[in-house]
């Protein structure tokens, strides 16, 4: 919870019973999304009226009651209070994106990586996004940056509606291009050698789709943003630890690369993190992606 959340809450719940609330939550758009535990989930709808209070543009409270899951990377999401509704549109960074919060995976937590992406992008750089979701990446890229192209994947065609409306919503249109697939499929196809640079934002399939994410890039070489999942206990680093894996298998893939920049996103459970690593490549094994493929 954040901070200036606690007092009406303390006002309500004993302490004992608002020590099992989680700490966190989100808010896109007028949407707030809670998690609840097995004891907290008695007094959903004090925690919903809290949030309400503090935040006077909330209008729905909805609980997560699953994980993140499926090839849409999708949660199931139950009304607690306010307006039963999941669509939405969310504000970020001067850009305006609509989103069905249980139809489209959307984190606001992000916010900061896009608009650090954004701001790396140099002129008449032509980029593909590999997991695009509704758009955000490639729309923040699109207005902060004076690029040539944001070729912008996704496989959930109700995200690819989303995005088709964002892109003409934020005046981005020819300047980003939605493309409904598998990205595999779509770089094999059509952007081989495309790129300048990369975007890997889906942690699960990082490493399975990096040799896509190589051939799409021009041949010589260029800039990918890779997002992976990792735990640590307390005496290991995340970070290295993805570094060593990645750097494991750029190596097997015959590439020339240097990681430029490493950090964690954020905590995603108990000794569980997303991280970033940023990675110049300088030269790779042609159509490296397409062959393995083709052995396996």
């Amino acid at each position: 919870m954040k901070k200036h959340l606690k007092t009406p809450l303390s006002q309500i719940l004993p302490q004992r019973e608002a020590a099992c609330i989680y700490n966190s939550y989100d808010i896109i758009g007028d949407i707030a999304i809670i998690r609840l535990t097995e004891k907290s989930t008695k007094h959903s709808n004090n925690i919903a009226q809290a949030i309400m209070t503090v935040h006077k543009n909330v209008k729905t409270v909805r609980a997560q009651t699953s994980a993140v899951e499926g090839e849409y990377r999708l949660r199931r999401l139950k009304h607690v209070a306010g307006e039963d509704k999941t669509r939405t549109a969310h504000k970020e960074s001067g850009c305006l994106f609509s989103v069905d919060v249980e139809k489209c995976y959307f984190s606001p937590r992000l916010s900061h990586e896009r608009m650090r992406i954004a701001q790396q992008v140099r002129d008449g750089e032509v980029v593909v996004n590999m997991f695009a979701g509704v758009g955000c990446f490639s729309v923040l890229i699109a207005k902060h940056a004076n690029i040539k192209k944001v070729y912008s994947i996704d496989v959930n065609p109700v995200a690819v509606g989303y995005m088709r409306e964002n892109i003409r919503t934020n005046g981005v249109f020819g300047k980003v291009v939605p493309i409904l697939g598998d990205a595999k499929e779509v770089i094999g196809g059509k952007l081989r050698h495309a790129a300048d640079r990369v975007l890997m934002t889906l942690p699960e399939k990082a490493l399975e789709y990096l040799p896509y994410a190589l051939l799409a890039l021009k041949k010589n070489g260029g800039c990918i943003h890779y997002y992976d999942f990792e735990h640590a206990n307390k005496d290991e680093d995340p970070v290295e630890k993805v570094k060593l894996r990645l750097a494991d298998r750029l190596q097997s893939l015959s590439a020339v690369f240097q990681i430029s920049f490493a950090r964690i996103v954020r905590a995603t459970g108990p000794s569980w993190y997303q991280a970033v690593l940023d990675i110049r490549i300088k030269s790779k094994k042609k159509d490296v992606g397409i062959q393995e493929e083709k052995q396996i």
